[in-house]
Formats: structure tokens, sequence, C-alpha cells
């Protein structure tokens, strides 16, 4: 038997924090791929400490839905699932390869995966993201994309997964522009329209769930709307550019398309999962390195 756990930050404060990885759960239970799939939580139950011992199976792909490498994929989530001797965390350049461990405490082999974030599939769901808030499956020509990240001077991982997935979508050619923006460091996404000639701009953040952040700070911090409780139009029109705003790229359903392919490089027998997740969700039709 082969169990799924996919693993998220959660909120006590937040109820919706927790909707994407239930909704990503769900989609991956439909495919029949996993004979158990279950959801763990830093800030819910059931906890990352706890979450092992709700499962059944001999063999655990945990896949962590998170944006980037950092605190929670590198330290927290290995020491609570009691993995952490193993999956060789002490590297200074451990990369992601999938990393095997057997807790003490629990009769299981754990696979333990690296975040969605940083999976080369993320990208096809940034565009997705940008398909379905435009409602144009072919969206790009004439339009300029930005993808916005939190950023942070005190750790320069934060700023990668971003980077990584916009130079990636830039080189495929299909958006006339294609931006890293951040909240906390530069180039700032307050100032998109200084980074765009484009009319039209998609806005994409690249945060799992929808939150303080994405609903309240970039909203607002754009120009879009002086006040977030009354709300925005999408697109709304800011200094002569039209701002399409996707919201969080964590709530697309071809999220669970990146769940699968990470449980399957961890050696997890996910059959014809993949194409019927992609499917399911309207999502592209080729692997994401094609």
């Amino acid at each position: 038997m082969q169990a799924l756990v996919i693993v998220a930050h959660g909120s006590h404060l937040n109820p919706d924090s927790s909707s994407p990885t239930y909704r990503h759960a769900d989609t991956v239970r439909e495919t029949g791929a996993f004979d158990e799939v279950r959801t763990g939580f830093w800030k819910e139950e059931p906890h990352f400490r706890e979450v092992l011992r709700t499962v059944e199976s001999d063999e655990v792909y945990v896949v962590p839905l998170f944006v980037s490498e950092g605190y929670f994929t590198e330290d927290v989530i290995p020491r609570e699932l009691r993995v952490d001797d193993e999956v060789g965390l002490d590297d200074p350049d451990p990369g992601w390869e999938p990393r095997d461990a057997t807790p003490d405490d629990v009769d299981k082999e754990v696979h333990y995966c690296g975040p969605v974030g940083t999976h080369d599939a993320m990208s096809d769901v940034i565009v997705q993201r940008a398909e379905s808030v435009t409602g144009d499956p072919d969206v790009g020509d004439g339009f300029g994309l930005a993808v916005v990240g939190h950023g942070t001077e005190r750790n320069e991982n934060s700023a990668k997964a971003i980077e990584y997935h916009a130079d990636r979508i830039g080189e495929r050619g299909r958006f006339d522009e294609v931006q890293a923006l951040f909240m906390d460091e530069e180039p700032e996404v307050d100032d998109v329209t200084d980074y765009f000639e484009s009319d039209d701009v998609v806005v994409v953040p690249l945060f799992i769930a929808d939150g303080y952040h994405t609903q309240e700070d970039i909203p607002e911090d754009m120009g879009m709307t002086d006040d977030y409780r009354e709300g925005w139009e999408t697109p709304t029109e800011v200094d002569g550019h039209r701002i399409w705003y996707s919201g969080a790229v964590g709530t697309e359903d071809l999220m669970a398309d990146v769940v699968l392919e990470r449980a399957e490089e961890a050696g997890a027998d996910v059959g014809d999962a993949v194409e019927r997740v992609r499917e399911l969700t309207g999502g592209v039709g080729t692997p994401a390195d094609d």
C-alpha cells in the first residue's frame, strides 16, 4: 500500500488557508493513484508530528505544499516527521532529490519530497492561472505577466523560485513581457506599472493560499483599490494599464498535478494520474519541460 500526505502551513486565523490543500488532496484522491491521501498542517490538525499515524500504508510519500526551500521544508517538517537525521539537511547544497527515511516510532518508509513551488511544473500552473483570470486559454499576445513573491533580504531562497519560474515562462515567448516582482524587496510589486510597457498585465502571486498578503496588501499596493474591504474590479485600470489580478496561484486546480509529479519523482506509482489531473483541470497536455 502507498499513501500520499500533503503537508501545508494552515492557519488558526484564516479558515480559507487550508482550503486549497483539501481540494488538491480530493483531486488526487479521485485519480485512485494512492491507497490513502491525507493532509497535515503546522497550524491545524492533524499536526505534522501526528500525520504519519493517520495512515495505514507502509509506504508514505510526503509532499510539502510550500512555495520555496527554506525554514519549514528544510527544518520544521523533517524534524516533526522524525526524518531529519536521514534527509541530509546538513549538506551545504542538498538540492531536492527525494529523500527516504524510516522514523523510529512508526513502521513506515517515508519518502520526503521537495516543495511544490520549486518544481518545473509550477510554471504551467502560473500560466494556467493567467488563463483562468482572463478567461482566455490563449492569453499571452499583447500581455505582460508579473510573477509575485514575498521576498526578503534575510533569505535569498525566498526569491529564487519566483525568479526561476519568471525566467522559464519568459523563455517560452508566450507573453510579451515577464517580470518577477516582490513585496519586501526590489523590484517591488507596488510599482508594477513601471516595469511593463504592455497595456494589459496579469499579476499572479506565487502563494499557496489566499490570505492577508494576496487579498489585502497586494491589491492595495498595486493601486487596484484604496481599501481591500471595498473589493476591486478585474481588470482594474492603474496608471494607464489594465491589471488582471489572479490571487494565489496555489488555488489553481492544476496544482494537484505538481503534487503528483513530486511524488512520482520519489518513486510513487501514479499510473496515468498526471494525465488524468490535467484533463480534469483543463491543464496543459504535455510535460512542463517539453
